[in-house]
């Protein structure tokens, strides 16, 4: 069980660091190689998700990787190549929920079952880290010419058929009558601002009962609407990478309260990050496989 404590509290620190940087792990603060947004695994092309994407942004942050790409030890000797001596590989999670016997409530002579949360941690390195790696691998193609981030941005809102109003100048999702309200797009500094903003709207959007039912209620050490922020903020990056562009900060005065709040609940960023990723999943449109799909490292 220590481990599995140790564990919480090692990711939900990383976070806090680098919030208390000013650089939240959902917003990337230059333009990466185009198609790197999304960390990936280099070797089968599996996007991270969820906790891991934000573990592994921080780190090509950190460190300034071009390329959100990463490995293990073992697949990076499959490819021909060698992590560089000295390098330090970074960590993160699995995690599923474990179905075990219960004997403590087995009646009868019948065991009974319970359901409790797996986190175990494994290790991946940057494609920058490894030497000999296939030519083709180590850099990322050009994405081809009439691919537009801003038309895979506007395909995304269209298709979720959503109710969205221009008019005005204040961003907003009103629940009562599941409106979303925007400024024009002529009112926003650059267009990505405006696809940012609109996908913020978007993922409160999904909170609704006949779609994810995220429902909007207080939690010990933090306040229900500035949890709801931190997921919009999260779900809305997830969305801000799948059609290419940048995230962008929405919420910046929400920052104090998530940290007071990550301080106290080493678990928060991990249902926070869990909640936005289901959010992404159900407007990207995922199958139910994929959303329900655990971890892994391949």
């Amino acid at each position: 069980m220590k481990s599995t404590i140790d564990l919480y509290q090692t990711v939900t620190n990383k976070i806090i660091a680098a919030l208390e940087a000013g650089t939240p792990p959902w917003v990337c603060p230059w333009n990466r190689v185009q198609g790197s947004l999304v960390p990936a695994n280099l070797s089968t092309g599996r996007q991270y998700r969820s906790i891991n994407t934000l573990l592994l942004n921080v780190q090509a942050m950190t460190q300034g990787y071009v390329l959100n790409r990463w490995l293990t030890f073992q697949q990076a000797r499959n490819l021909g190549g060698c992590v560089r001596r000295g390098e330090t590989g970074t960590h993160i999670v699995f995690f599923k929920m474990l179905e075990c016997e219960d004997k403590q409530r087995a009646a009868n002579d019948a065991p009974g079952r319970k359901v409790i949360p797996l986190l175990r941690s494994f290790t991946v390195f940057n494609a920058a880290q490894v030497d000999g790696l296939p030519a083709a691998l180590s850099t990322t193609p050009a994405p081809p010419e009439d691919w537009s981030p801003i038309e895979a941005a506007e395909t995304l809102l269209a298709q979720s058929g959503a109710d969205i109003r221009l008019g005005g100048d204040r961003a907003f999702y009103r629940p009562g009558d599941d409106v979303i309200q925007l400024p024009p797009p002529v009112q926003f500094p650059q267009a990505s601002s405006y696809y940012a903003t609109a996908l913020h709207e978007l993922t409160h959007w999904t909170g609704h009962p006949s779609r994810c039912n995220r429902v909007l209620s207080g939690r010990q050490h933090i306040q229900a609407y500035a949890f709801e922020e931190l997921v919009a903020e999260m779900g809305a990056a997830f969305l801000s990478s799948h059609c290419g562009l940048p995230g962008e900060l929405q919420h910046a005065s929400y920052i104090a309260s998530w940290l007071t709040a990550l301080r106290s609940d080493k678990r928060l960023i991990f249902t926070a990050a869990s909640m936005a990723q289901k959010a992404a999943d159900f407007l990207i449109g995922q199958p139910v496989e994929a959303v329900q799909a655990d971890e892994v490292a391949a």
